[in-house]
C-alpha cells in the first residue's frame, strides 16, 4: 500500500465523512460533474479566501446546500454580505437550482493540511526558499498541537533544471492506522520555472482510543480526584530514544528526497553538525576552573622546600637550641661511625667545631661533654 492511496478516502466511513452527501440512481454522473463545477468555481473566485473544504449536500431535486469552511470568513462574506450574495447568485445560475450558501470558520487553521499546503505554495510563488517554507509549516503545525507533520514538495525546486522531490517530517504519521486522524491537503504553486506541487499530512491523534489509553485516562482522573498530581504526557518513541542516547536539546527533523543529500538535508547531518559545533563555556564554569587551578598551585608551593635566606635579627625560631643540638649530635654520630678508628678523633673535633660555630652558647656548653665521651671510645 505505502502512500499510493488517498489518506482521506482510505478512512471514509471509519474516521472521516463524505464531502458530498446525496444519493441518486438516475442522475449520478450529472451530480458528480455538477459538484466538480461548483468546487472549481468557488476555488477560482476565492483564491485569497483560505478555503479549507467545500461540502455539498442536496436536499431533494431543487435545493443544494453549499458549506464553505474557511480561515478568513470576512473575505468570503464581504461587506454586508455582498461577496456571499454574489457567489450564491453565480452558483444558482450555474446549477439552475436554489442554493443555500453557508460560511463556516475553521477553528484551528494551523493544523489544517489544506491551509498549510496553500500557505507553502503561496510562499513558493513569492520566491521564498522552499526549505524555509516547509520547515516553517512543520513548526507551525507542531506548535498548534499536531502530533506529527509531513510536508512534501515536487518540481523544479530552487529553479533547478531537473525536477526532484523533497520532504520534511517531524513526529509520527501512521498512514496504515485506520483509527488515526490524518488530515491531508495539496496545493500547486505556479512559479516562473513551472508548477510545484505541495502535499501536507497532519496527524492529530487517534479518533478511537485504545484500551490502554482508556485505562490511563481513568487513572489520571482518579489521581486528580484524590488530589494527586496528574500524569504527564508520555513522550514519543523518538524522544525516549534521544534521551537514552544522551541527545541534544535540538529538535530533530527528518528530511529526504532529491538528487543531492547535501541540498535535501537527507536526515544524516545531525551528528556532523553536533561535532562541528564548538563547546561553549560559561563565565561561571571558567571562574570555577581558574579558582581550582589557583588552589592547586598554592598547595604545590606550600609543599616545596624553603629557599636559603640570610638570618635576620627579628626572625627567631621558637626552639632553636633543641633543633640545632639534635642536628649536631646526629651529624657527629654518623661521622664517627663512618670514619676509620685512627681518624675518629679528628672527625669528631671538626664536627664539633662546625656545630659549635652555628649554635648558641648553650649548645656550645653541651658539646665538650660529648667530645669527652667520644674520645675514650676512639682511644680504646
Amino acid at each position: 500500500m505505502g502512500q499510493k492511496i488517498h489518506p482521506y478516502g482510505f478512512r471514509l466511513g471509519i474516521v472521516t465523512d463524505w464531502k458530498s452527501r446525496w444519493y441518486s440512481d438516475i442522475d449520478y454522473a450529472d451530480h458528480v460533474n455538477e459538484d466538480w463545477d461548483v468546487r472549481s468555481y468557488l476555488q477560482k473566485e476565492l483564491k485569497r479566501g483560505a478555503v479549507s473544504r467545500i461540502d455539498i449536500e442536496r436536499i431533494g431535486d431543487k435545493k443544494v446546500q453549499v458549506d464553505v469552511h474557511t480561515a478568513r470568513p470576512g473575505v468570503v462574506i464581504g461587506r454586508g454580505g455582498s461577496e456571499a450574495e454574489r457567489l450564491r447568485a453565480g452558483l444558482e445560475k450555474m446549477t439552475g437550482k436554489i442554493v443555500k450558501f453557508n460560511v463556516n470558520e475553521v477553528q484551528n487553521a494551523e493544523t489544517d493540511a489544506a491551509l498549510l499546503a496553500r500557505s507553502v505554495a503561496d510562499q513558493l510563488e513569492g520566491r521564498v526558499s522552499f526549505r524555509r517554507a516547509m520547515k516553517r509549516a512543520v513548526s507551525t503545525a507542531l506548535k498548534a498541537g499536531a502530533e506529527g507533520v509531513r510536508v512534501q514538495a515536487s518540481g523544479r525546486l530552487g529553479g533547478a533544471d531537473m525536477g526532484r522531490r523533497e520532504w520534511y517530517l517531524e513526529g509520527r504519521v501512521p498512514l496504515h492506522t485506520l483509527r488515526a486522524d490524518i488530515d491531508y491537503g495539496q496545493a500547486t504553486a505556479r512559479t516562473t520555472v513551472g508548477a510545484i506541487g505541495v502535499k501536507v499530512w497532519v496527524y492529530k491523534g487517534e479518533v478511537i482510543p485504545s484500551l490502554a489509553a482508556n485505562r490511563e485516562k481513568i487513572a489520571a482522573e482518579a489521581r486528580l480526584a484524590a488530589g494527586g498530581p496528574a500524569q504527564r504526557r508520555r513522550k514519543s518513541a523518538k524522544a525516549r530514544a534521544e534521551e537514552a542516547a544522551g541527545g541534544t536539546q535540538r529538535r530533530i527533523i527528518e528530511a529526504g528526497g532529491g538528487k543531492r543529500l547535501i541540498e535535501a538535508g537527507g536526515g544524516k547531518r545531525r551528528g556532523k553538525r553536533t561535532e562541528e559545533t564548538p563547546e561553549v563555556i560559561s563565565t561561571a564554569d571558567a571562574k570555577d576552573a581558574f579558582e581550582m587551578a589557583r588552589s592547586e598551585a598554592e598547595e604545590i608551593l606550600a609543599d616545596a622546600p624553603p629557599t636559603a635566606t640570610e638570618p635576620s635579627e627579628t626572625a627567631v625560631p621558637e626552639t632553636p637550641t633543641e633543633v640545632v643540638t639534635e642536628q649536631a649530635a646526629d651529624t657527629a654520630e654518623d661521622t664517627a661511625a663512618a670514619a676509620e678508628p685512627a681518624g675518629a678523633e679528628e672527625v669528631a673535633d671538626a664536627t664539633t667545631v662546625e656545630a659549635a660555630a652555628d649554635v648558641p652558647e648553650k649548645a656550645q656548653a653541651e658539646e665538650p661533654e660529648k667530645d669527652e665521651e667520644v674520645k675514650p671510645d676512639a682511644d680504646a
